[in-house]
């Protein structure tokens, strides 16, 4: 990737074409290692199609030319995937009474259809699904539960889907499957992919365990540096992110400040996105295994048998050294090891996603180890920014698509006055202020730093484990140099949207 993305929506008017979206995704994603170049993501939704690609190798025009010049092949078609499920749902009964139907007509309904997948989103393997026999199309609940077990079968609206693993969720649980619809475990992680046809099988049987997390870190690295005494809040593995999984449902996770992550990784000399720790609000305590070079950068102080290190530097640790950490000017610090943090990468990627059940925060009695072994001369380099902080957070706004601009009315609204910051965590930074013109669309994908508005008109900010998929207004987007000051930001902070003059 040679430049920052943009993002294209292709949003055909014609409803045939729109069935084809799923297929048309799948050739773009192929299509990326030769004459489209630069395509990163491909992601269907129900009618558009939306597209992250990097302009410097590929032209707007270019892409929008293959898409349009695009056709199906003629290809042989498959079979329907078989999902057996045992109908045990909670909310089963009350689907069949509100459809005038008996447990077991509700049952027999649902089973005798085929069902579409138009795309995966939300959580990791997680398969909208149309179409819904019309009796069975209950609401959404008022009140979603907090928790939905994994391998639950739901319907809301027009909608089928199968939470693969436990989350929150409204949607009406019918059952659950037997088989896992998304393991990282398994060589073939995922059962489903959009424009699979699905048909449910009704049986009895066990339901499968939930997912057991997937580890991102060696269980003997090869050159153990560091050993966790104690773990702070929540420290994960991250590296720049996982790229070409939206499809899957996987979010891109990696950095949150990607200028801190960066500055690591140059002070010791380690390639770019190399797998290093974030840190949020205090970071761990760790003994040291052997000497090594460690750059801290971000919004925590490294503090090395009680002194402190300058912030921002590279530094020389000894066998034998504490090294803890002290809040700073940020929320999150990072932690990077002279030659790279050794880890197992999933699809690509050593950036840990809790919710997909890829990686774990640190616990006591971890090791860390270096990838390679090499040392590097004591560094710093401290941008101008957390030198001078500000007191509120300017936030510049970008068309959500290349070929695309901000409604005015939205634009006006957006930055007529400034937000608080009400919380953030690595899916979103939800604001309060004044509230905006919000709603619902089709569900359909969007990138980090989208802006989006639901109907409580209170706006947020979707940052790196937003869901692949949302169904939200989304008018604009915040510039991706402006994400590391947010993400920094500590609850109560000034935000101030401003229109953006250029990328």
């Amino acid at each position: 990737m040679s430049g920052a993305s943009a993002y294209w929506y292709y949003r055909p008017a014609d409803p045939d074409r729109q069935q084809l979206l799923a297929a048309l995704a799948r050739a773009l994603r192929e299509a990326a290692s030769g004459q489209l170049e630069g395509v990163l993501e491909a992601v269907p939704g129900y009618t558009a199609l939306y597209v992250e690609y990097d302009p410097q190798a590929l032209p707007l025009a270019a892409l929008q030319q293959w898409v349009n010049d695009w056709q199906p092949q003629e290809q042989a078609a498959r079979s329907a995937v078989r999902i057996p499920v045992v109908y045990d749902g909670e909310d089963l009964p009350e689907v069949a009474q509100r459809a005038g139907l008996s447990v077991q007509q509700a049952i027999d309904l649902h089973t005798s259809a085929t069902y579409h997948v138009r795309a995966l989103g939300f959580v990791a393997g997680f398969p909208f699904m149309e179409t819904t026999p019309p009796p069975l199309q209950a609401p959404r609940r008022a009140s979603p539960r907090p928790k939905v077990s994994a391998h639950s079968l739901a319907v809301a609206g027009a909608q089928t889907g199968i939470y693969p693993v436990e989350a929150p969720g409204g949607w009406n649980l019918l059952g659950h499957t037997l088989v896992a619809l998304y393991d990282p475990h398994a060589p073939q992680p995922f059962l489903l992919e959009p424009g699979d046809q699905v048909q449910f099988l009704p049986t009895e049987g066990e339901v499968p365990p939930a997912l057991s997390p997937l580890s991102l870190l060696p269980d003997s690295p090869r050159l153990p540096v560091l050993q966790v005494q104690r773990p702070g809040l929540q420290d994960l593995v991250m590296d720049g992110g996982r790229v070409g999984s939206a499809h899957h449902g996987l979010v891109r996770s990696g950095v949150q400040d990607a200028q801190a992550a960066a500055i690591a990784a140059q002070l010791l000399g380690n390639p770019p996105h190399s797998a290093l720790l974030e840190m949020p609000l205090k970071g761990p305590t760790l003994r040291v295994l052997s000497t090594a070079t460690l750059a801290c950068t971000g919004g925590l102080v490294a503090v090395v048998n009680g002194q402190e290190q300058l912030p921002y530097s590279s530094f020389e640790v000894q066998s034998g050294d504490v090294l803890s950490f002290r809040p700073g000017r940020g929320r999150i610090g990072y932690l990077a090891l002279c030659g790279g943090l050794e880890t197992v990468p999933f699809l690509g990627s050593s950036s840990s996603d809790l919710k997909a059940g890829l990686g774990r925060p640190l616990q006591a009695g971890d090791l860390l180890g270096a990838q390679s072994e090499h040392k590097r001369l004591a560094r710093q380099f401290v941008p101008y920014w957390v030198t001078a902080p500000l007191r509120t957070v300017p936030l510049r706004l970008l068309p959500l698509a290349a070929d695309s601009r901000i409604d005015p009315v939205d634009l006006a609204a957006l930055c007529a006055r400034p937000y608080t910051l009400r919380d953030l965590d690595r899916m979103a930074a939800r604001l309060s202020g004044e509230a905006l013109a919000g709603g619902e669309i089709r569900s359909e994908a969007s990138p980090v730093g989208t802006v989006q508005i639901p109907p409580s008109g209170e706006p947020m900010i979707l940052l790196q484990d937003k869901g692949t998929m949302g169904g939200y207004r989304t008018p604009a987007r915040v510039h991706p140099a402006d994400l590391p000051r947010l993400a920094q930001s500590l609850p109560g902070s000034k935000v101030q949207f401003i229109a953006a003059l250029a990328e």
